[in-house]
């Protein structure tokens, strides 16, 4: 998995469209190697950032889970917490 793509199921408030959209590009930029598309394969490009992106939504429509949410803030505070540690950082 790309690194740049995050988890979107179980958070409160759920996943937005953005970040649907988001990680779709992200994983069609990776599968695909290309950033920015050449004019000749622009459209196949958006075409796939649609179908991943409407895949991934059904995908968190469709999942349950027993554990309770998690909280965007603190999942970023723990991220932050972690890479300061990593790198040897302040956040």
């Amino acid at each position: 998995m790309c690194r740049n793509i995050r988890q979107l199921h179980n958070f409160e408030p759920p996943a937005t469209d953005s970040e649907v959209y988001a990680a779709a590009l992200q994983y069609v930029r990776k599968v695909s190697g290309a950033t920015k598309p050449s004019q000749a394969n622009q459209e196949a490009f958006d075409a796939a950032v649609r179908e991943v992106a409407d895949a991934t939504q059904h995908l968190l429509n469709h999942l349950v889970t027993t554990a309770p949410p998690k909280d965007r803030e603190v999942e970023a505070a723990k991220a932050r917490a972690r890479s300061a540690e990593r790198y040897g950082r302040a956040g």
